[in-house]
């Protein structure tokens, strides 16, 4: 091969090389989902096609994402998508990118949910949709409402039910936390609340920081702002015997409950923890 050839092989080489260099987390996948996304091609094709080498135009916009990734870009918005449960979501920096530990909350949700005709579930700030639409594909009866309070975070999540069609199986409303609903009762309510202490943003890390939206981070002081009014107005909203399961960070558990607790209208709390054994998701029962 020649010193100045650059193939599908080399290219990816150079670039874990440099990324890991550079403190990248994850300097080998990175690599591998920018070449493939400027390629249009699968991650397996480009070890099928790894002696192929890109024409210079593809090279140049290789570089281009290598260098935006540097300066921090989250690679699902230089790639525009990401994976979340079974599903491959359009995401953009208008909403925050999927965890996958928000997934835990999705197995919880379809578990209570399982042998249930026509449940009637609610998402609270929505985002792509990652959790209104992976339950509305999972359960084929599920009656699905997702809100959000911004339009643009909105018209994201609708473009991916149009594409996993599933748009006529999730009502979008766009409004703050329940304001959209009227006195709509569900069987279950789920949420991925904002519920990063302010002070704590400064510290984040560069990608979540200076790239993710800040609405959808931000928790108010202690990070607990958005549960205080959710937790509250969810009992309002949920059928006797109701559902509700919330995502939390992982120092939250004991204040969540607690606030949870204070309403007087749940029994059954349960904490769900992560692979890493921090608390992740807090599920309760409405009283009946």
């Amino acid at each position: 091969m020649a010193a100045d050839a650059w193939p599908i092989r080399r290219l990816l080489e150079w670039t874990e090389k440099y990324f890991r260099e550079k403190g990248i987390d994850s300097p080998r996948l990175d690599a591998q989902l920018l070449l493939a996304h400027t390629l249009g091609c699968k991650k397996i094709d480009l070890y099928v096609r790894s002696d192929e080498e890109p024409p210079e135009a593809k090279r140049t916009a290789f570089k281009d994402l290598i260098r935006r990734r540097l300066e921090g870009c989250p690679v699902a918005y230089l790639i525009g998508q990401r994976e979340f449960y079974q599903l491959t979501l359009e995401i953009t920096p208008a909403v925050l990118i999927p965890r996958p530990e928000t997934e835990i909350l999705v197995m919880e949700a379809l578990r209570q949910l399982k042998g249930k005709e026509s449940p009637r579930v609610l998402d609270i700030g929505t985002g792509s949709g990652c959790i209104a639409l992976t339950i509305a594909q999972q359960h084929k009866t599920a009656v699905v409402t997702a809100t959000d309070r911004s339009p643009e975070a909105l018209a994201i999540a609708r473009k991916n039910a149009t594409t996993h069609r599933l748009i006529d199986r999730v009502r979008f409303l766009e409004g703050d936390l329940f304001a959209p609903l009227g006195e709509e009762l569900f069987d279950l309510i789920v949420s991925n609340p904002p519920y990063i202490p302010t002070s704590d943003i400064s510290g984040l890390m560069k990608e979540v920081r200076d790239f993710e939206p800040i609405s959808a981070l931000d928790g108010g002081s202690d990070g607990l702002a958005m549960y205080r009014r959710l937790i509250p107005d969810a009992a309002a909203h949920l059928v006797e015997k109701g559902g509700l399961l919330l995502e939390i960070g992982s120092t939250q558990e004991a204040a969540v409950r607690k606030l949870i607790e204070g309403t007087g209208a749940f029994e059954s709390l349960v904490t769900f923890v992560d692979l890493q054994k921090h608390p992740r998701v807090i599920g309760a029962r409405r009283m009946a």
